[in-house]
């Protein structure tokens, strides 16, 4: 319950934060896959095959969801974020658990959101470049296509 107050509030935050308004020179990235990518400005955008996080000053969000449809997949996957803190978004409408684990070139799970079902969690990671793996954790999900490739630049 308490992750699900502190999500809340950040989303109302961040709906706040877009409705004070922008200029174009914020700094928000389209999404190219499935999945809404959030800067630090608030504002958001979707659609594609590809996630992206940007950073704005050092922090950046890369948005992940479970495929709305059942499939065992992301809607995208491929995801792009700047190196840094980095916070990881997961989004599962399916009743079926599901998570994000972030797996660095050596094979070892350096970030990771809770398990769940029909809501939403986050994770921060800190990244530096490089190419990364994000997979699902739930034996046999990985195997069946629950992964993709994260680039950090």
């Amino acid at each position: 319950m308490k992750k699900l107050s502190v999500a809340l509030v950040l989303v109302l935050a961040s709906l706040a934060l877009a409705a004070c308004g922008s200029d174009s020179s914020d700094e928000t990235t389209a999404p190219t896959g499935g999945g809404e990518t959030t800067s630090e400005s608030g504002a958001a955008a979707g659609g594609g095959n590809e996630a992206e996080g940007k950073s704005a000053g050092s922090a950046a969000v890369v948005d992940f969801e479970a495929d709305p449809g059942g499939a065992l997949a992301y809607t995208s996957d491929t995801a792009t974020a700047q190196a840094g803190k980095v916070t990881v978004d997961f989004t599962n409408p399916q009743p079926l658990t599901h998570d994000v684990a972030i797996e660095d070139s050596s094979g070892k799970t350096i970030g990771q959101t809770e398990l769940i079902a029909e809501g939403s969690d986050s994770a921060a990671v800190d990244l530096k470049p490089g190419e990364y793996t994000f997979y699902c954790s739930v034996p046999g999900h990985r195997e069946a296509g629950m992964e993709g490739t994260l680039t950090v630049k």
